[in-house]
């Protein structure tokens, strides 16, 4: 029910001076924050701002160093997730966590009380989801379903705790628009209800669609708070990082000239059992062009970067050409030597290392491609330390990669200043061919702008660029050329200025009909 009266202006959670210690690091200062009943509360700062530190200590999986919680006036300690379940909070992590092999209802099950039958949760679970416009099937096995099932799944988890308050981190960056339209319906019907949710989203037109009241971190303490529904976006990303924020430029990116990257016919069984196989893929970047490649996560995306990358090099040498020169059956190094740079979207422990240094990392990235700016000492081998810190500190200052250290380890950064090195690292080398695997995923507005901005300006400089994303927002901002995966088929690459997200969401889904019809009115055009 509505929470009316008194009631409704009463804080459900307050902290005050909240904060957490690494060490001698803070990555939360005495932050004071509170969250009133049946409001959507935005949680928004820059990677690093201590968003995360924060709503784990509010979960129960972080412990403060000094501080204090209250819930419903009342100091509360919040040993574990849960004691904060029992409480009346409910958490939706960004990484969800399911196992594939196990059924909706069975997933369910691991967070629920052991005495609850499984028949008992299937039957609550599948009540819910109707209830709230989360359709499931609690029998399906999760290895199935798409991802916008999966997190329906980890949301009627949550509510199956009967909670008062729903932490959301990132909730949309998985989901087509269509998905995300229904997502915020669910979430007016739980404020409907008296609940209260606190929304954490580097999407600021959904912050300003959806949310109350915002508080915004930056540093590990509180800069402001307001209303973002009386904002704009680039006046809520001020907030964020201090200052404006850039526009990304695409100007200049249709002077197309060769194909530096092409795919003819490429199919890829799965190589495990919750994998996705390529189905006859065929795509075509020239130099001066950004090919995105959009789609819901898990439709091929990872298994297309494997095959471009060569990390999995496909049998057939023609099924991908680099540079016009066959390169299938080439791994990385052979790629990478043939003028062709990539981004991985796992940044830890698969494009960088995170317990070695920057510049080690740099080094295990490209002491192959800059062997002679990298390597001396003859036949033995041996690496130019003072060369790989100076290319890694000219990397940081291009990027603007902030670091506590002149080199420190990669795993010590933010996932932000991560991806700007990382990035940086394969752009330093001006590559004429260069596959990125979402490039922003997690990253803050100014990191995410210098890095779409960084892509833009190889493009018109004259490489090609082939970006896979899921965030439709980035994909408008850099492309020139579009076109969507689903279920491991390409679609045929459309200019970038005759498709709206409408029409993108459909493909996504993998809506035939519709895709149909989006490819007539392209043609139209």
């Amino acid at each position: 029910m509505p929470v009316e009266g008194e009631a409704a202006n009463r804080p459900l959670l307050a902290v005050g001076n909240l904060t957490k210690l690494f060490g001698t690091f803070a990555a939360c200062s005495g932050i004071n924050l509170d969250i009133r009943p049946g409001e959507i509360h935005a949680l928004l700062g820059e990677n690093g701002a201590g968003k995360s530190t924060l709503v784990k200590m509010l979960f129960g999986v972080l412990s403060p160093s000094s501080g204090q919680i209250l819930w419903q006036g009342q100091p509360v300690q919040i040993p574990s997730p849960s004691a904060a379940r029992k409480l009346g909070i409910g958490m939706v992590f960004q990484h969800f966590c399911l196992f594939e092999a196990l059924t909706v209802a069975e997933n369910i099950a691991l967070s629920m009380d052991p005495g609850v039958s499984l028949a008992n949760i299937a039957e609550e679970a599948k009540r819910l989801s109707v209830s709230y416009g989360l359709p499931l099937d609690p029998n399906a096995h999760v290895a199935d379903l798409s991802v916008g099932e999966r997190q329906r799944i980890e949301i009627v988890r949550a509510l199956l705790q009967n909670p008062k308050l729903i932490i959301l981190d990132e909730p949309t960056s998985v989901l087509t628009p269509q998905e995300a339209d229904r997502l915020f319906e669910t979430l007016a019907k739980l404020k409907a209800e008296g609940r209260s949710v606190l929304y954490i989203s580097h999407r600021l037109e959904e912050v300003q669609r959806i949310c109350d009241r915002a508080t915004v971190l930056r540093h590990g303490k509180v800069t402001g708070a307001c209303d973002p529904r009386l904002e704009t976006p680039a006046s809520l990303a001020r907030m964020m990082v201090g200052s404006d924020v850039a526009h990304v430029s695409a100007a200049g990116t249709d002077l197309k000239g060769d194909v530096q990257l092409e795919v003819r016919h490429l199919t890829a069984a799965a190589r495990t059992p919750f994998a996705v196989s390529l189905k006859d893929v065929c795509l075509k970047v020239r130099a001066g062009e950004v090919l995105a490649i959009a789609g819901v996560a898990g439709n091929g995306q990872g298994e297309l970067f494997d095959a471009l990358s060569g990390e999995y090099p496909v049998p057939d040498p023609d099924a991908i050409h680099v540079r016009q020169k066959p390169a299938g059956n080439l791994g990385i190094t052979a790629r990478r030597l043939m003028g062709a740079g990539f981004v991985p979207e796992e940044r830890h422990g698969h494009a960088a290392v995170p317990a070695l240094s920057l510049s080690d990392n740099l080094v295990l990235a490209r002491c192959q491609s800059d062997r002679k700016a990298f390597i001396g000492g003859g036949f033995i081998g041996i690496i130019r330390q003072q060369a790989v810190k100076r290319a890694a500190k000219r990397i940081s200052e291009v990027m603007d990669v902030r670091k506590s250290s002149d080199n420190p380890a990669a795993g010590s950064l933010s996932g932000g200043n991560l991806q700007k090195f990382i990035v940086g690292r394969e752009l330093d080398r001006q590559p004429t061919v260069l596959v990125v695997n979402q490039p922003t995923w997690g990253v803050d507005a100014g990191a995410a702008s210098r890095i779409r901005q960084s892509l833009v300006d190889l493009a018109k400089s004259g490489s090609a660029v082939l970006v896979i994303s899921q965030d439709l927002d980035e994909i408008f901002e850099v492309a020139t050329e579009i076109a969507v995966i689903s279920e491991g088929r390409l679609s045929e690459a459309y200019p970038a200025a005759t498709l709206s997200r409408e029409k993108i969401g459909l493909l996504m889904g993998g809506m035939d009909n519709q895709a149909d019809a989006a490819r007539e009115t392209s043609h139209a055009h």
